[in-house]
């Protein structure tokens, strides 16, 4: 669904800026390029790192091997069939998550969903081709995680023309990545942001816990805030299907959340899933696609089982009004 152009723009950051404190312990401040979108670091410490040179080999590094925007890739190599590519640590990680969300939500949360993103023109390739009921049906042959497998180091595929795509996890799991890093360098208190995705740890140079701005989902392009809320060593993400869809010639509106259970690209009634809680960024990333895909019901059915798990719903309701919801 989330693809490495990254749409989603409804998170923003209330955090504090630079500044410097006694004792040499200072809010450093980092602000870049990653994988289609832009990220904003900010850590405390009262030591130098050479913390731009390590991320930006760790940005190459994850994207060597899950972008499908760099034909070089692993991710690349295998949807074109080679099976014969040992996979690194990196690609398992996406796995081996993407399998558990996959479980855990019934099929929702389906990366193998890579045929039909790219069928949709939501992929690398753009089209404004609307496929018809029987091509979909056709696709649908393609998707289904139980259709993989990880044996000693390789992707195995039931069929060649199954591709993956790790873009509704893979913002997500970048913020991981590098938030490790930072925890090996023994820093307690960050903030890692990437195209809205965030994983924060301790706190803030006010000695408060960081402060995450909602946005409301406004379709002229505006931006309003929806609610505030404080991170306690937790992650977040957010999913919409607001700004990124494409419109047929009978004025039908196509978003970019593939259902894998349906194959069509049509909305629910959720309009933006922020999900957030003490577990990794990945993880949210994934859960919060899910809950877009699966709708206000079903979403919030899965909530009481899963009560870690703390959102805040943007939805339609009968009448066509938004209404929000959240379990925090």
């Amino acid at each position: 669904m989330k693809n490495l152009l990254f749409v989603i723009a409804f998170i923003s950051l209330v955090a504090c800026t630079h500044h410097s404190k006694p004792n040499n312990v200072q809010t450093y401040t980092l602000q870049g390029n990653a994988i289609g979108t832009t990220y904003s670091i900010k850590f405390i410490s009262d030591k130098k790192l050479q913390a731009e040179k390590a991320i930006d080999s760790l940005i190459k590094a994850v994207n060597r091997s899950t972008s499908q925007y760099i034909a070089s890739s692993d991710i690349s190599k295998i949807n074109a069939g080679d099976s014969t590519l040992t996979i690194d640590h990196y690609f398992e990680d996406v796995f081996l998550t993407s399998k558990r969300i996959y479980e855990e939500t019934d099929g929702f949360f389906d990366p193998t969903v890579g045929i039909l993103v790219n069928t949709w023109g939501f992929g690398p390739k753009k089209t404004s081709i609307i496929p018809d009921s029987l091509t979909i049906k056709e696709l649908l042959k393609f998707v289904g995680f139980t259709k993989v497998k990880l044996v000693n180091g390789h992707i195995i595929k039931e069929h060649p023309a199954i591709k993956f795509d790790f873009n509704a996890v893979g913002k997500g799991y970048l913020v991981d990545v590098i938030s490790h890093y930072f925890e090996s360098k023994d820093i307690a208190n960050y903030m890692v942001e990437i195209g809205g995705e965030i994983r924060a740890r301790g706190h803030n140079s006010k000695n408060k816990p960081w402060t995450i701005a909602i946005e409301n989902p406004n379709f002229d392009g505006s931006r309003s805030i929806a609610i505030t809320i404080q991170l306690k060593n937790e992650s977040i993400a957010s999913s919409g299907n607001y700004r990124k869809f494409k419109i047929d010639a009978n004025g039908h509106r196509y978003v970019h959340t593939i259902n894998p259970k349906t194959g069509f690209a049509t909305a629910s009634n959720l309009l933006s899933a922020s999900v957030f809680g003490p577990i990794n960024c990945a993880a949210t990333d994934a859960y919060a696609t899910a809950f877009m895909a699966m709708g206000l019901e079903k979403t919030k059915t899965f909530l009481e089982k899963h009560p870690v798990l703390k959102v805040f719903l943007i939805f339609n309701n009968e009448k066509g009004e938004l209404e929000t919801f959240k379990n925090f």
